[in-house]
């Protein structure tokens, strides 16, 4: 008895958290969901979102998303494998981590700085004899920009699968003739398909929202729900809408994290 209520104690901080800063948002973000531009109550907002813009907004958000997510896979997958076979693999991790400790905002100025007309990537251009482009403002600015910054959470999970995989299982197969392609097809990628769904869901569901870097990087080109959930709330002063969009967000992250889930299958 004694036992339980000590963990009954230790429970109510993360409850109250959980309270405060979770369940008490969103039930306000739902809330004003409800009420139009004028403070009137409707559901307008909701079939507004049903249009052919805040549709296709929402299918652009999925396709950026969905870009980020996989090149940031392709580069993450190897790169994590390599890092289990070096010799100082925690510190060669640990050098991939730092950079994600640096402020979002100042890693955003300085690829404006790279990116620029003067920057380094155009002085690199011009050495080799290409000649000074436009890559700031760009679709590719915002893809190759998003993938530095998610690459270090999609490689950590899949670090920590590779890891923990038992290499007898690699021996095995190799014993009985399965070549290297074999091998990663049919036991190591399903081993680590776990860490390959968290590295997924940390970098699908932050990209789905992004619009700091669409502002900085994209120049507007790039519309998502972040964005206009931003223009809502700063800039037209519609709350109703932006918390609309904000709802259908909460839904679709949800949903990711279900299918994303890992589930732990008994023995």
């Amino acid at each position: 008895m004694e036992n339980k209520r000590t963990s009954g104690l230790y429970r109510i901080p993360y409850l109250l958290w959980i309270l405060l800063f979770v369940i008490v948002p969103i039930l306000l973000v739902l809330y004003y969901s409800f009420f139009d531009i004028e403070g009137n109550f409707s559901f307008v907002n909701y079939q507004k979102f049903f249009t052919p813009v805040y549709l296709k907004m929402t299918l652009s958000s999925f396709w950026y998303a969905f870009l980020i997510t996989a090149i940031s896979l392709l580069v993450a997958y190897p790169t994590a494998y390599l890092l289990t076979k070096t010799r100082h693999k925690q510190l060669w991790l640990l050098l991939i981590i730092v950079p994600s400790w640096i402020n979002l905002l100042l890693k955003a100025y300085a690829f404006i700085g790279i990116f620029g007309t003067y920057g380094a990537a155009n002085s690199f251009l011009k050495m080799i004899g290409i000649g000074s482009r436009q890559i700031l403002f760009t679709d590719f600015s915002f893809v190759f920009v998003s993938v530095y910054i998610f690459i270090p959470f999609m490689i950590l999970p899949i670090f920590n699968a590779l890891n923990e995989l038992n290499p007898t299982f690699i021996d095995a197969a190799s014993d009985l003739g399965a070549s290297k392609w074999t091998t990663f097809r049919r036991v190591i990628f399903p081993l680590t398909i776990d860490g390959v769904k968290s590295g997924c869901q940390v970098t699908f569901i932050p990209a789905l929202s992004l619009f700091m870097l669409t502002r900085l990087i994209a120049g507007n080109r790039v519309i998502t729900l972040g964005t206009s959930i931003e223009q809502h709330f700063l800039v037209t002063q519609d709350w109703g809408m932006g918390s609309t969009i904000a709802v259908f967000l909460i839904i679709i992250m949800v949903l990711i994290m279900v299918v994303t889930g890992t589930r732990k299958r008994g023995v």
